[in-house]
């Protein structure tokens, strides 16, 4: 039986990582530690609530102690930590909020997981591993040219870049350090179920349906490129198993694309198939982002190599399978949007 810390796991990347594991493995018990800020939704976990490998804690990760109370009594194997500030433009207007998580956070995890693994002899028991889930905008910005290597340079831009690059550091340095065995994940931009709405494609998506304007930064030619999140658990779940500690591994989409093309597809799509109404009028360009970083793009060369790992959905594909599941989702995204789904937590943890 592997035993899994997972921090962050009501929010999007996160449940979804968890019922993957869940549905792929009979032999795995995962602790799900997670605050419940706005981005926390454990509706986004319902199916997997009574499932017998898998509980529950409320936790802040910025609490040390509650922190290594969570740790008590479970023989963790594995750390995966998710839990993140990690909207920009929320950075960009509380930039102490996200040092505070993303970084003191990260640093009461690696102590709290170094105590519980020593062995007393100056090492770690083994089948041990803190898995780090960074992002590609460590790196920086591209040019036309060139992708994002595990060995390029840091150099963050956003207060949330700077955050996530400063943890991802930390987490080097006590492997370095104290030979903590660890892996660090940067990925690129992630899409999906359960995505919270204010990313740019549920955002656009739900806007669209509502026959809001759609904001687009700048000239909207900013390059993402975009990871289905199944594609992305399926790669952390690689990385933690077999992945080489004290390794960096780049996890890409192959999926490049400017922010006005992607907009205009999910409006040809709802056009097509949901609403005739639904056109470009409907775009609306707004100020730039301060800072907006021009393009991102990763080289996932490394983790083919090592791990046998590629994406499997296409844009092609997934763009449909998550527009599709916004639409038959329609309830769960009004919950959000109201902010209705918070009673379903606060209902269901009342007085434990």
């Amino acid at each position: 039986m592997k035993k899994y810390l997972v921090t962050g796991g009501a929010g999007f990347i996160g449940a979804n990582y968890i019922t993957h594991m869940l549905k792929k493995y009979e032999d795995v018990f995962i602790v799900n530690f997670d605050k419940l800020t706005y981005a926390g939704n454990l509706e986004n976990l319902k199916e997997t609530e009574n499932h017998p490998g898998y509980r529950f804690i409320q936790g802040d990760i910025c609490d040390l102690e509650s922190v290594k109370k969570a740790f008590n009594g479970h023989g963790f194997d594995y750390v995966i930590n998710f839990a993140a500030e990690s909207h920009v433009d929320r950075s960009i207007l509380a930039p102490e909020l996200f040092a505070q998580t993303n970084i003191i956070g990260t640093l009461n995890l690696l102590n709290a997981a170094m105590a519980a693994w020593q062995d007393g002899n100056g090492g770690y028991r083994d089948g041990v591993k803190f898995v780090q889930i960074s992002t590609d905008e460590v790196y920086g910005s591209l040019g036309a040219e060139g992708l994002f290597s595990e060995t390029t340079p840091l150099d963050p831009h956003s207060p949330y870049a700077a955050s996530k690059a400063s943890a991802q550091l930390f987490v080097k340095a006590y492997a370095d350090t104290y030979k903590l065995p660890v892996n660090i994940t940067c990925c690129s931009n992630n899409y999906g179920p359960y995505q919270f709405p204010e990313k740019l494609i549920p955002l656009m998506i739900n806007n669209a349906l509502n026959h809001k304007p759609l904001p687009v930064y700048g000239d909207g030619l900013q390059v993402r490129d975009w990871l289905y999140v199944d594609d992305h658990v399926r790669a952390i779940d690689l990385v933690t198993r077999n992945g080489r500690a004290g390794e960096v591994y780049n996890i890409g989409g192959n999926n490049e694309c400017t922010n006005i093309s992607l907009v205009k597809s999910i409006i040809a799509y709802l056009r097509e198939n949901v609403d005739p109404g639904i056109t470009e009028a409907l775009i609306e360009h707004v100020t730039d982002r301060k800072g907006h970083d021009r393009r991102y793009a990763i080289d996932a060369r490394k983790i083919k190599a090592e791990l046998g790992f590629e994406p499997e959905t296409t844009f092609e594909d997934g763009i449909p399978a998550t527009i599709g599941w916004y639409l038959k989702n329609t309830e769960w995204m009004r919950r959000v949007t109201s902010g209705e789904y918070q009673k379903y937590y606060q209902e269901m943890y009342k007085g434990r």
